[in-house]
């Protein structure tokens, strides 16, 4: 991923520097997890029986509602990055927005 030099601080919490409230930065969280659910469907037609996406669109919905940590839920995420490695198209990107 590559990020700028300056982040937008509407992006950062409140607690590192930015003005994103805890419960903004969960309604972020759930909002993208609508998105990649959305998509996901062109991951599982590729993969079938790559459970990541879905663990990962999980996890972020889980760490929304305090029942797993934010480390849990981004290794999922990353998870979900590596599932979309060796894929090309609209089934890697799925795999992405799940990440």
């Amino acid at each position: 991923m590559i990020l700028p030099k300056v982040r937008d601080p509407r992006f950062v919490t409140i607690r590192r520097g930015g003005t994103l409230t805890d419960e903004d930065h969960r309604l972020l969280a759930l909002w993208a997890a609508s998105c990649a659910e959305h998509v996901r469907g062109l991951f599982d037609s590729a993969r079938p029986g790559d459970p990541r996406p879905r663990q990962a669109i999980e996890h972020a919905r889980a760490w929304a509602r305090g029942e797993v940590t934010m480390m849990r839920a981004r290794a999922a995420g990353g998870h979900a990055m590596g599932a979309a490695r060796d894929l090309r198209g609209a089934a890697r990107h799925a795999a992405y927005a799940a990440g």
